[in-house]
């Protein structure tokens, strides 16, 4: 068995090969690595191989996935939770086995969302700067006392109630909204629909799955109904924000804060080394103008102990699909 890693970086091929070591799959696996993204000029790549290992970034679209097909590629295996990215209806058709990690430490990302919180509240990104210069001014980082505080919470899947839980013991008054709300929610705070928790929240952050029906919707109506000088918060998928209304709103002085682990056209730029580059994406320079704006290159998934949850996932994954076995982890079409 031959799994070609697409979007591959020393980190997974360190965990998937700790991973495979630890509970090698009969047949042996042979993992083979690719630096490059995959898509429909990239797919010739799998030559030989059985299944695909992809990310977040990686784009199976009808064409890569038809390109797969005609190599015998019968799999595709999700190093993350999204599959927004695989046009599944086509790997349907074409009989493909698809499955994801549907959670691997959702406190990771929770706690990612509280250290973008903090570092934006009490500026300590620029206090770092000013004190390695010998700039010992408070002037510019007033911050704000979190306790007290409300943080709306749109999403309470696993990465929600986790964020839910740091805000509440914080003292934060915390609001949720889902359409499918989980009772774990219900200690730690009331739920609202959208339009309330937008306007009650002094943050509010995003850990919701990208569909069609919630792709934007972070767009200029929503965020004229948030708070004055309120925080926003994305650790989730680019596109649930509406980027360019969000400048507008930055601009305005409305919007208070904006953090970011995500971005809308993140493909081209996160996960690659472009300091020595020229950056032609005109809306994310402009996003990285603003002093209020933080933005780290979708980091809030990596720690150690996700990433070793990520590819024992991945490796169970493939498990199923060399023995046909039912697997928990597969995404059917919707």
């Amino acid at each position: 068995m031959k799994v070609a890693v697409f979007s591959a970086r020393s980190y997974d091929r360190r965990f998937l090969d700790e991973a495979n070591r630890a509970t090698p799959t009969t047949p042996s696996t042979e993992w083979v690595y690719f630096d490059v993204a995959l898509d429909a000029d990239t797919a010739a790549l799998a030559q030989g191989c059985q299944a695909v290992c992809v990310f977040v970034n990686d784009r199976l679209d009808a064409a890569a996935l038809h390109a797969l097909a005609r190599l015998g590629v019968g799999a595709i295996l999700l190093r993350c939770a999204g599959f927004n990215n695989v046009d599944l209806t086509v790997a349907l058709e074409l009989g493909m086995f698809v499955a994801r990690v549907p959670s691997y430490s959702p406190e990771a990302v929770a706690e990612h969302t509280l250290a973008m919180v903090m570092t934006l509240n009490r500026q300590t990104h620029r206090a770092f700067n000013r004190v390695r210069d010998g700039n010992f001014m408070l002037e510019g980082l007033l911050g704000r006392t979190l306790h007290g505080k409300t943080v709306g919470i749109v999403g309470t899947g696993k990465i929600g109630l986790a964020a839910a839980r740091i805000f509440h013991g914080m003292g934060c008054t915390v609001l949720g909204c889902d359409p499918y709300p989980s009772p774990l929610f219900e200690p730690l705070g009331d739920m609202a629909p959208l339009e309330e928790l937008l306007a009650r929240s002094d943050i509010v952050t995003l850990h919701c799955p990208l569909t069609e029906a919630s792709r934007h919707m972070i767009d200029a109506g929503a965020l004229a109904r948030m708070k004055p000088g309120a925080m926003l918060v994305n650790t989730s998928r680019g596109a649930l924000v509406d980027t360019t209304a969000v400048i507008k709103a930055l601009k305005s002085r409305h919007l208070g804060h904006l953090a970011i682990d995500v971005y809308e056209q993140e493909g081209p730029l996160f996960f690659q080394d472009r300091s020595g580059q020229i950056i032609d994406d005109d809306v994310f320079q402009r996003l990285m103008t603003f002093p209020n704006v933080l933005v780290t290159g979708h980091q809030g998934f990596f720690t150690v102990e996700a990433l070793q949850e990520i590819s024992a996932a991945t490796l169970g994954n493939l498990r199923h699909f060399i023995e046909r076995t039912p697997c928990p982890n597969r995404v059917d079409a919707h």
